[in-house]
């Protein structure tokens, strides 16, 4: 399947067709993680809990980092 990049603003972007949303099981709206291999863009559904569980492992990394650092040793 062929998109064309389009102009949006100052940006560029693609419209990602309905069938395709529809097989990632997202929506407008949702949130999706984009990365890329080489010449590859993969897009990937974002999963909320992990990001959430994600996000509180940073803070509890961050307000302990000096006892796991001493646990590593």
């Amino acid at each position: 399947m062929n998109v064309t990049i389009r102009k949006i603003g100052n940006s560029e972007g693609i419209i990602i067709p309905k069938e395709i949303l529809d097989r990632m099981g997202v929506k407008a709206g949702d949130e999706i993680i984009m990365t890329s291999e080489g010449s590859k863009l993969i897009l990937s559904a974002a999963d909320g809990d992990f990001e959430r569980q994600l996000g509180h492992a940073e803070k509890f990394m961050d307000r302990y980092k000096i006892a796991l650092k001493k646990l590593a040793e």
